[in-house]
C-alpha cells in the first residue's frame, strides 16, 4: 500500500496533482471558493474512481491553509458514497453503506471507514457504527468546513461522505490522542443543557460561566481562548470525549459538541503534548514494525495551540517520520462512534 501527497498553495489543482497516476482511492481538501470546481475537475482527471472531499486545511510535512490538497491510496480496494438528510434521518440511507462494506469484502483486521460530515456528527456516528460494529471495523475521519462534502464527483449538503478502504497488502488500525489530564478535584453535573445549539447551562447546579470563571481566576474576555489550555471532558467508559467552548451565552457555555442533562463532565488541563505525541509514535511503532502509510485528523483548535507554541512544523516533522503521514484539519474528530474536540484521530497502514 502506498499513499501519495499533492498540494498547491495557490488552488491549481493540476499542481497538485502533478505524478498521480491510476490511484484507486482519492481524498480532496480544497477552499470554500474553489471547493465545487475541484470536486468537477478532480472527477474528469480520475473518473470512476472512488472520492470524498472537503473544505479544510491538509498536511503532510507542509501544511496548505488556503490552496488544495490531494491525498491518494495504491494497493487498496475502495468504495465510497454518502448518507444524506444527515440532520434528520440519515438512517434511511445506511443500506448503502452496507452494499459498499460486501463490495471491498470489508474485514476487520485490513478496512477502515474514513468519513467527512457536514453536521449532526454524534448522530451520524451512532448511525454509521451500528453497522460497523457488528464487523469491528473501525471509523476515523471529521468535520468539513462550510456544511458540504462531496462524493465521487458530486457536492452534497447536509450529509457525510464516507469511504471503505481495504489494505490488500496488511493491517489496518484506529488511534485517537488526547493531550489533555484530568483534573480529578473539578467534576460536574450538566444541567439546563441545549442541545439543538450545545449550551451547557449549569455545572452542578450554578451558572456554567461562573463556575468555570472562579475555577480559573479568568474574565469572561478568557473564556473562549482558555479552552486551548482547559476544556471540559465527558466520561464514556474509560474514555474521555474532549468538549471545546466555543463562546459565552449568557450565563451559559456553548460547545462544539453536544452535551445533555445529567452528563458527567470533568475539567481537563493542557499536558506535556511533546511527550505524548513521542509516545503515540512509539505506540505506532511497536505496533506496526513496518507503516506504509498513515492518515490523520487534527483538530482546529490543536492546529491553533500548536501554532501559539511554534510546535505544529516540528510535530508534522516528527509525524513524518513514521512513513506517508498526511491528513487533514477538522473542525471536530470522529473515532468509531465517538464525536470529540481538541484530538487526534487517525489510521494506519501496514
Amino acid at each position: 500500500m502506498k499513499q501519495f501527497f499533492g498540494m498547491s498553495q495557490r488552488g491549481d489543482l493540476n499542481e497538485a496533482v502533478r505524478g498521480l497516476s491510476a490511484p484507486q482511492f482519492v481524498m480532496l481538501f480544497s477552499n470554500a471558493d474553489q471547493f465545487e470546481g475541484h470536486v468537477r475537475e478532480l472527477e474528469s482527471l480520475y473518473p470512476g474512481v472512488p472520492s470524498i472531499g472537503c473544505i479544510g486545511m491538509s498536511y503532510d510535512t507542509r501544511i496548505v491553509e488556503k490552496g488544495v490538497g490531494v491525498i491518494a491510496f495504491f494497493g487498496v480496494s475502495a468504495a465510497a458514497d454518502v448518507l444524506e438528510e444527515v440532520s434528520v434521518m440519515p438512517v434511511k440511507y445506511i443500506d448503502r453503506l452496507k452494499r459498499d462494506l460486501n463490495k471491498v469484502n470489508a474485514s476487520r483486521e485490513n478496512t477502515i471507514c474514513i468519513d467527512f460530515c457536514a453536521g449532526n456528527d454524534a448522530c451520524v456516528l451512532t448511525t454509521i457504527y451500528t453497522v460497523l460494529k457488528r464487523m469491528g471495523i473501525s471509523l476515523v475521519g471529521g468535520t468539513g468546513d462550510a456544511g458540504k462534502v462531496s462524493a465521487n464527483g458530486r457536492i452534497y449538503e447536509d450529509a457525510v461522505a464516507y469511504a471503505l478502504v481495504k489494505n490488500q497488502s496488511g493491517r489496518v488500525k484506529a488511534y485517537k490522542e488526547n493531550i489533555y489530564h484530568q483534573l480529578e478535584q473539578h467534576r460536574f453535573i450538566a444541567s439546563k443543557t441545549d442541545k439543538s445549539r450545545y449550551v451547557i447551562g449549569a455545572l452542578n447546579g450554578r451558572p456554567a460561566k461562573q463556575v468555570y470563571q472562579e475555577i480559573l481566576h479568568i474574565s469572561e474576555q478568557e473564556i473562549q481562548t482558555r479552552t486551548f489550555q482547559n476544556p471540559f471532558g465527558k466520561l464514556n467508559g474509560d474514555d474521555t470525549c474532549i468538549i471545546s467552548i466555543k463562546e459565552v451565552d449568557g450565563d451559559a457555555l456553548a460547545c462544539f459538541r453536544q452535551v445533555n442533562d445529567s452528563d458527567v463532565l470533568v475539567l481537563l488541563e493542557l499536558g506535556d503534548y511533546r511527550a505524548i505525541v513521542k509516545n503515540t509514535i512509539d505506540m505506532i511503532r511497536q505496533d506496526f514494525p513496518r507503516v506504509s502509510a498513515v492518515f490523520s485528523v487534527n483538530c482546529l483548535f490543536r492546529y491553533l495551540l500548536f501554532n501559539e507554541n511554534h510546535y505544529m512544523q516540528e510535530y508534522l516533522m516528527e509525524m513524518g517520520k513514521l512513513g506517508g503521514h498526511a491528513g487533514f484539519v477538522g473542525y471536530g474528530e470522529h473515532y468509531n462512534n465517538r464525536f470529540v474536540n481538541q484530538s487526534m484521530t487517525c489510521v494506519v497502514f501496514e
